[in-house]
């Protein structure tokens, strides 16, 4: 029988893949080609979702966490955990603090030449998804 603690730890993995695929890869670059959003109205809207969607992360971080620990995961299902968390980790600690200040000046009315600091944001955000759906196929090859 598949373990209870697997069934709603793959759950929460791909409810949680979804939300990133679909806000990161979807609608945060879409927004900008919306007719009428400026660039500050896009980074307006953006903090907003992100804000919203790294709190879910959060507490999902924190439930896969719980779950998995009340298991008997294998290596399979604990290391894209721990790559999951710590990317995570990243994304909020390092990354999304410099994305803020920056957005806060544009924000403010400074003009401020294009950045590339939103491709480290994309780029965690790419590894992470990938760690999710390992270990989705590692909670799945549970038996």
């Amino acid at each position: 029988m598949y373990p209870t603690w697997a069934a709603a730890a793959v759950a929460m993995t791909f409810v949680w893949l979804g939300m990133v695929l679909a806000i990161s890869f979807l609608e945060a670059p879409l927004k900008f080609r919306a007719p009428g959003i400026t660039i500050p109205l896009g980074l307006g809207i953006g903090r907003l979702v992100f804000r919203a969607l790294n709190l879910v992360e959060a507490v999902l971080a924190v439930a896969v966490l719980v779950t998995v620990s009340a298991g008997d995961p294998s290596t399979a299902v604990v290391a894209p955990v721990v790559a999951t968390v710590v990317l995570l980790l990243a994304q909020l600690l390092v990354v999304r603090p410099r994305l803020n200040r920056r957005s806060d000046r544009i924000l403010a009315g400074e003009n401020l030449p294009r950045s590339h600091e939103h491709f480290y944001y994309v780029g965690l955000e790419a590894a992470k998804a990938a760690a999710l759906i390992a270990l989705g196929a590692g909670l799945l090859s549970i038996g």
